[in-house]
């Protein structure tokens, strides 16, 4: 039987770990506030009962207390007609008595409407109470809902962006610039050795004329010139 009891609680244990996974706070919570209004509509309708029931018995208390007073006054009115020679005596005693034990009907019958009473108002506090802590109960899981919500969005929110600024680089955007650049970067060395290929590869003319331009007579003459003054203050 120990080795059943441990299966059956590790398989007990992995089943809630699954439900976990899968149950949604926003969605249980929701569920868990409907189940808590179909139980508040119960005690309300409860308490609407007992409350009906609390209404008949102080009726009926207020019925049987008054049925009860007036048995009493029926006997004393038989009893002094029998004083004043109105109604033979052995006939008021006997409706007298009839009317006392009526009376004697009645304050039980107002007994127990009494008791009654009690025990309904009792019930009903209790249901109130019961009410009062349903309906507070329901307020406070509906405002943990609405932060629970407003939670959920800010987290989603703030998921997405984290998940797109980590993944920013899964197109190979970045990757593409850098080889971009590796290529602008070898095509600009290209030239740039094209260029001095260019100057090596000048001809015996080019050279002369190269000699003999405007900027490299202004050189010379300016070199010239820095010669005879360095030779003047020699001398």
């Amino acid at each position: 039987m120990g080795i059943f009891n441990r299966i059956f609680r590790v398989g007990k244990a992995e089943a809630n770990a699954i439900v976990d996974k899968l149950e949604d706070p926003i969605k249980m919570t929701e569920q868990g506030i409907r189940d808590l209004k179909v139980d508040l509509d119960k005690s309300l309708q409860a308490l609407a009962e007992v409350k009906a029931f609390a209404i008949r018995s102080k009726k009926e208390l207020h019925e049987n207390t008054a049925k009860a007073k007036n048995y009493e006054q029926k006997a004393v009115l038989l009893l002094q007609k029998a004083e004043r020679g109105e109604l033979d005596p052995a006939e008021a005693d006997r409706l007298a008595t009839e009317a006392l034990t009526k009376k004697e009907e009645a304050v039980e019958a107002a007994n127990r409407s009494q008791e009654e009473v009690t025990r309904f108002d009792n019930n009903i506090a209790t249901l109130d109470k019961n009410v009062k802590k349903l309906r507070s109960t329901i307020s406070s899981y509906e405002n943990e809902l609405r932060t629970l919500k407003a939670r959920a969005r800010v987290s989603n929110a703030t998921q997405k962006i984290n998940k797109q600024l980590s993944g920013i680089d899964s197109s190979g955007t970045v990757s593409m610039l850098e080889k971009m650049k590796e290529k602008v970067e070898q095509q600009e060395a290209l030239s740039e050795a094209y260029g001095e290929i260019s100057m090596e590869n000048k001809s015996l003319d080019d050279e002369i004329d190269d000699v003999l331009s405007e900027k490299n007579l202004k050189a010379s003459n300016s070199l010239e010139e820095l010669k005879a003054k360095l030779k003047n203050k020699s001398e």
